[in-house]
């Protein structure tokens, strides 16, 4: 009798490990499911976090790829050309720019400098907008920044900057003195009309900028200044100084023309 229990137990036994072994092999298949998915939700994560936890590699590239696409742009839809006929030295103009300038030195300015010279800046940032509207000290940091922005930063920095640059690339002399004063000179003639596109733009774009979470701050304004170097290759960009010529002469007839009653043809 006991034999006869002992083997009506051996089947028993043998189905449960079998049961069992069973039991793992299907666990085992949605763990291998939840770890792939585990690694692209990483891989994902860290794309997304990129530009928070590496904000100055970010919006160097961005600087860099917008500049140059918008003087693209310009080149094909604007000004009709074909990708053979490119001016890709003008193009090495706005390259060099956004990498050393845009890229560079304006990171500098706006976040190094800024966070020095206006000690609200991080924490304003961080707050809710309600709660941004409560603080006058955070407000009026950034209404400072807009100031320093417009009547300090991009007249006497950027543009200037900008004209060097552009001697730097298409002149045939390697005397820094001379990319500075003819840089400037050009410069001093576009004054009035440089300054009052800047202030159309920079001052509202300026408003939303300064008010923004410090990581989104300058690839918000590389987004703007796509739209402003599409602008600055076209009036501008030329690397050909008669084509830069004949606009300016073109825009003065219109203007006179406009000054005098008529109409532009």
């Amino acid at each position: 009798m006991l034999g006869l229990c002992r083997s009506s137990l051996i089947p028993s036994v043998g189905l449960r490990r079998h049961a069992l072994s069973a039991q793992r092999l299907f666990n085992s298949t949605p763990k291998l499911k939840d770890g792939a998915s585990a690694t692209s939700t990483s891989l994902t994560s860290k794309i997304v976090s990129f530009p928070k936890n590496n904000p100055f590699t970010f919006q160097l590239l961005v600087a860099t790829g917008k500049t140059a696409a918008a003087d693209i742009m310009v080149q094909i839809v604007v000004e009709k050309k074909k990708l053979s006929e490119i001016d890709w030295r003008r193009n090495g103009i706005f390259v060099a720019f956004g990498f050393a300038y845009l890229g560079g030195f304006q990171y500098w300015i706006m976040v190094t400098k800024y966070r020095q010279w206006f000690p609200t800046m991080d924490r304003f940032a961080k707050l809710p907008f309600a709660e941004k509207l409560k603080d006058t000290a955070g407000i009026l940091d950034a209404m400072k920044m807009v100031a320093f922005d417009i009547f300090v930063h991009l007249p006497l920095m950027y543009f200037p900057s900008y004209y060097a640059c552009k001697e730097f690339v298409t002149s045939d002399t390697w005397n820094p003195v001379e990319w500075v004063t003819v840089g400037c000179t050009k410069y001093y003639h576009n004054m009035k009309e440089d300054l009052s596109a800047m202030v159309k733009l920079w001052g509202p774009s300026d408003c939303v900028q300064f008010v923004l979470p410090v990581h989104i701050r300058m690839p918000f304004r590389h987004l703007v200044s796509f739209f402003w170097t599409a602008y600055v290759s076209f009036t501008r960009g030329s690397s050909d100084p008669q084509s830069e010529e004949e606009r300016d002469a073109e825009i003065a007839t219109i203007e006179r023309r406009i000054s005098a009653g008529g109409q532009p043809e």
